[in-house]
């Protein structure tokens, strides 16, 4: 099962003390502002090739001003927890970096030959497909 903390874990996000590694630790967290290496360490973790992959969380301007501010916005939070999310399963059901980044980045059948990473990114009821299509081939089931 994923666990908050594992989420913590790929955004670079210290758990200090246990509720850190809580549903409502990570939410008060992400409602406070990301930090901006979070960003920095998904985009690395996910396209590790790709320098201009981060702006599709948050466009080049904006992301110099949270630069200088130190802080992602709330719903630029939410949008990089949901993507690690994706990519926590991802790796559980792909055991290796590069077979969870082949998975995320080719189109897909059930999603209409879309590619995963951007229906995570896009909004909530797109990663829940995904992160569907990923625990069926987690535990068995068709996908």
């Amino acid at each position: 099962m994923l666990t908050f903390a594992a989420i913590a874990d790929v955004l670079g996000l210290p758990v200090k003390g246990p509720a850190a590694a809580t549903p409502f630790g990570l939410i008060s967290r992400i409602e406070d502002g990301l930090p901006t290496g979070a960003l920095d360490r998904l985009a690395r973790l996910l396209a590790p090739d790709d320098a201009q992959f981060k702006y599709r969380f948050v466009p080049k301007a904006t992301y110099e001003r949270r630069k200088t501010a130190h802080r992602l916005s709330a719903d630029e939070g939410i949008r990089l927890a949901r993507v690690a999310r994706a990519w926590s399963l991802a790796r559980d059901v792909w055991q290796t970096d590069e077979d969870a980044r082949d998975f995320l980045f080719r189109p897909h059948a059930m999603l209409e030959d879309k590619r995963p990473i951007d229906i995570v990114i896009q909004n909530e009821i797109g990663a829940e497909l995904v992160l569907d299509i990923l625990g069926r081939l987690k535990y068995g089931t068709a996908a």
